[in-house]
């Protein structure tokens, strides 16, 4: 369920939307009052660890509770939040601080009166100033800010140190480095990376969007975007192209692609069965569970190498979650949501929520300098590092797109389908046709966010 609730927008959340939003009653909901007599300010997250859990409860339930004695913040965990976030406000519902997947699950959200905008609370909190330009961007709709990011996060590449050490293997600094240690890896009988959509076919848009940003370039996928080039044009055909051709080699786990979860290929790369594991760095919140004790300082994470269309460090840029505020509830519960989120959006509580939890909150602010590592384990350390230099990366504009979070829903579902170029069941100059549609039909009706510019 974490996967989906981080790396899916499904089409289903959309229709929702635009299904029940004319039932949306009117007027605000009456505040509700707890057994301590104070009124409930609510918030929904998705299903968590129980270890996950008891951190978003102790560092932001109980730390906002005791800084003062009118409200109460609860936190309800939900296996299926995404629907029943949007059930709820198309009816006028909702908890006051809404979770969502990403940009494009906001979108319609706005469109449908649903959430509150959220400038006047970014002037007095200074947000603008604080949080990555690109991903502050995300966050708007017709010029009005309705959400902020809890996180950055990107696709890159995982791999065990000690695999590379024992077999004289360099950390990669192009791509074709890095087949070329695939290629001896599947020699000697490992895998040449594990990963897999085992369970959840979604998974495959973490490629999708990863070969988009490398071989087709982000230049070219803002152009997209934006309208003015063919998601059929060459540069992204080439790309769909380059990931068959990296599924057919057997680079992504071979014939066990579909059968493995994101913990088993992590399980694997800790048991030094292969060099690499491809996938998104809120992933480290399950390396905790498999580089345990010695295993802990096997773990790295790099960047997707180098390419010919990406020749600087460039990440592919995702976000964990969104949190926005709900418009039917009573302004002063607006004013204690948004001081909640911002409660969020400091390194301070980075620093506290990574100890325990890496992967999930990469704050995506643009100084990170007083993160403080030095009490934290090996896995939640890498995390750090890895936040900071993607953090550093697109405040400079080297970035690319994640398809859950830029793409709206019905392009989005057509780059999960990939596989059926990598099966041979579709070309990719078919797929890609088919993206142009889609994604016509949904930039004329506004449902793509706003799209921040890499730099060329």
């Amino acid at each position: 369920m974490k996967m989906k609730k981080v790396l899916a927008l499904t089409v289903s959340v959309t229709v929702a939307v635009g299904l029940l939003a004319g039932c949306a009653g009117g007027g605000k909901e009456k505040a509700k009052t707890g057994s301590s007599g104070k009124e409930i300010i609510t918030m929904w997250f998705w299903g968590a660890e129980p270890y996950s859990q008891e951190a978003m409860n102790r560092i932001v339930r109980d730390a906002y509770n005791k800084s003062q004695d009118k409200y109460e913040l609860k936190i309800e965990y939900r296996n299926s939040v995404d629907t029943d976030m949007t059930t709820a406000l198309a009816a006028g519902k909702g908890p006051d601080i809404v979770y969502g997947s990403g940009p494009a699950f906001v979108m319609p959200l706005v469109e449908a009166g649903k959430l509150e905008p959220m400038d006047k609370y970014a002037q007095e909190y200074g947000w603008e100033d604080k949080i990555l330009s690109p991903i502050y961007e995300t966050g708007k709709v017709n010029g009005k800010l309705y959400s902020l990011a809890n996180s950055i996060n990107t696709v890159g590449v995982f791999y065990n140190k000690k695999v590379l050490d024992d077999n004289g293997w360099d950390i990669p600094k192009t791509a074709e480095d890095m087949e070329k240690i695939m290629d001896e890896a599947m020699a000697k009988g490992l895998y040449a990376s594990v990963t897999g959509n085992k369970g959840w076919k979604p998974v495959n848009e973490n490629y999708a969007s990863l070969f988009l940003t490398h071989y087709a370039g982000a230049d070219n996928v803002y152009k997209c975007l934006e309208g003015s080039l063919d998601w059929s044009s060459e540069p992204v055909v080439s790309a769909i192209e380059k990931s068959a051709e990296w599924y057919k080699k057997g680079y992504l786990a071979g014939k066990d692609y579909g059968n493995l979860t994101f913990g088993e290929s992590l399980q694997l790369l800790a048991d030094e069965k292969s060099p690499f594991f491809i996938g998104p760095s809120l992933a480290y919140q399950f390396a905790t569970s498999y580089f345990v004790d010695e295993k802990e300082k096997n773990l790295g994470f790099i960047a997707f190498p180098s390419t010919e269309a990406c020749p600087e460090e460039t990440y592919t840029l995702s976000v964990c979650c969104t949190l926005s505020i709900n418009a039917k509830i009573a302004d002063d519960h607006k004013d204690e949501s948004a001081k909640i989120i911002n409660m969020m959006m400091q390194p301070e509580f980075m620093q506290e929520m990574t100890t325990v939890w890496p992967g999930y909150w990469g704050t995506p602010l643009k100084d990170l300098s007083s993160v403080d590592d030095s009490k934290m384990s090996a896995v939640s350390k890498a995390y750090v590092d890895t936040v900071k230099k993607t953090a550093e990366a697109v405040e400079n504009g080297n970035f690319g797109y994640y398809t859950n979070v830029f793409f709206p829903a019905g392009t989005q579902q057509i780059f999960i389908d990939i596989e059926n170029v990598w099966f041979g069941t579709e070309t990719a100059k078919a797929l890609m046709d088919r993206a142009d549609v889609e994604f016509k039909k949904e930039l004329d009706k506004g449902l793509v966010p706003a799209i921040p510019k890499p730099k060329k």
